[in-house]
């Protein structure tokens, strides 16, 4: 079947660079944790009700560009170009070569598309670009804004995962929106990658060592067709099921209660028969999970995974209210020492000359959920108007499936759950009645 023409029309591509030029000699060494990302790309897409074709930043991006280049003064890696140094491992040459800027229009309107629109169509409002051999000249960062007709903008950041995690690039655009609207930035980037490295006393006998071992062992897969859906949920519902779970687990928060939802409906709809264990890898940032947190502007990867198995049969029997509790128990009992565990068997892994182990898969190939609920995505404001969506996808994270629970436009206890599953999975996950009791909206899921 020949593929259907695309939506988003690139019009014309660009080089944006920072005001204030790097000081010459200037570089930036990945830690060991953006090492081990370096199977995966990040992508992430804003939507926002804001007609640039109408504004001042009509001509040229406007403010929009002016501002950017602001805010690449503060952010020296981003506009740099990926180098290897001699020992083989990754250091970015901060030589201002700035970021790619890409201008599209998309032929519909901005409403028409989060109704229609599926999660491989949201790829066109994204660069996604493999990281080439020679990188001297390659852009990581990567920036597409794309006018909607009557109004409307999508802005889509694109970057390798070694590079940023979600909550990184995240603050990147919000401080990007801050300096557009002439306000501080309100968590100034904080660059100090030997903030998490192996310790002189390293300890590697741990759970999670024992977990990541285990991941790198596995293959990744191949051929699989996945696909995507995005369900919106309301303040009221999550709170209201809460309410219903309390005398069983009364310090469940939405994240444990999504996540526990969508694994039960995922083993549902894969049609599980026997009874062996199922589980799940769960992946959370640990920069406020420390007894030193990290600052809120720390510029790397800070994500740790962790796995969870249960019985199916008592996934069946105990019902939500089993499967919420087991996972607020499993992360409640996660202490830093696993964090730091892991950090000292990557730098354990590192070859005589101190070059990193390759990277494996992370997000995958198991079912993996993320919680993202923390990244601040509707506070990257343009004027008065915060994004009405913010997307996140991760690349290469093809296998039993991913599930990010994120924040929403509502706020509160309000959530945005996006699922991305194998093909012959995705419309019965949609069609699950658990899924469907909390009267999910409907969103980037290709429904008319």
């Amino acid at each position: 079947m020949p593929k259907s023409k695309s939506r988003v029309t690139v019009h014309s591509t660009l080089t944006v660079v920072s005001d204030i030029p790097v000081k010459p000699g200037k570089t930036y060494p990945l830690s060991v944790l953006d090492h081990a990302m370096g199977f995966h790309t990040l992508h992430i897409v804003f939507y926002y009700r804001y007609n640039r074709l109408e504004s001042r930043d009509s001509s040229d991006l406007g403010r929009l560009r002016e501002s950017l280049s602001e805010i690449l003064s503060y952010y020296p890696p981003v506009t740099g170009r990926l180098m290897k140094v001699d020992n083989g491992n990754w250091e970015v040459k901060c030589n201002d070569a700035g970021v790619r800027f890409l201008k599209a229009d998309v032929d519909c309107t901005l409403d028409e598309w989060l109704r229609s629109a599926n999660g491989n169509e949201e790829r066109d409002l994204t660069v996604w670009e493999n990281m080439p051999e020679e990188t001297k000249v390659w852009s990581p960062y990567r920036i597409q804004m794309s006018d909607f007709v009557g109004g409307g903008l999508a802005i889509g950041l694109s970057c390798p995962h070694m590079q940023a995690d979600p909550a990184c690039a995240t603050i990147l655009m919000k401080s990007w929106t801050e300096l557009y609207r002439r306000i501080a930035i309100s968590h100034p980037p904080f660059f100090h990658p030997p903030s998490l490295r192996g310790r002189t006393d390293p300890n590697t006998n741990t759970t999670s060592v024992k977990n990541y071992e285990a991941k790198s062992r596995v293959e990744p897969p191949t051929n699989v067709k996945m696909s995507t859906a995005t369900f919106r949920f309301s303040d009221t519902v999550i709170k209201k099921c809460l309410l219903e779970i309390q005398s069983k687990c009364p310090n469940a928060n939405p994240f444990d209660l999504l996540a526990a939802l969508f694994w039960s409906s995922v083993v549902n709809a894969r049609n599980h028969t026997n009874n062996k264990q199922v589980s799940l890898s769960i992946g959370m940032d640990f920069r406020k999970r420390m007894h030193a947190p990290l600052p809120h502007g720390y510029f790397g990867n800070a994500l740790h995974f962790s796995s969870i198995s249960t019985d199916p049969i008592k996934m069946e029997e105990g019902g939500l209210d089993y499967m919420t509790e087991i996972i607020h128990d499993h992360l409640t009992n996660i202490v830093e020492e696993e964090y730091w565990s892991v950090i000292d068997w990557f730098e354990s892994k590192k070859d005589e000359g101190g070059k990193h182990a390759p990277p494996f898969q992370m997000y995958g190939p198991e079912l993996t959920c993320a919680n993202l609920e923390h990244v601040s995505a509707f506070a990257a404001v343009i004027d008065d108007k915060k994004p009405v969506h913010v997307s996140y996808h991760i690349g290469n994270a093809e296998g039993e499936g991913l599930i990010l629970v994120l924040p929403s436009p509502e706020e509160g206890f309000g959530r945005t759950v996006m699922v991305t599953l194998p093909e012959d999975q995705i419309d019965q996950l949609c069609k699950d009645p658990a899924i469907l009791r909390l009267e999910p909206t409907m969103l980037i899921s290709g429904k008319l």
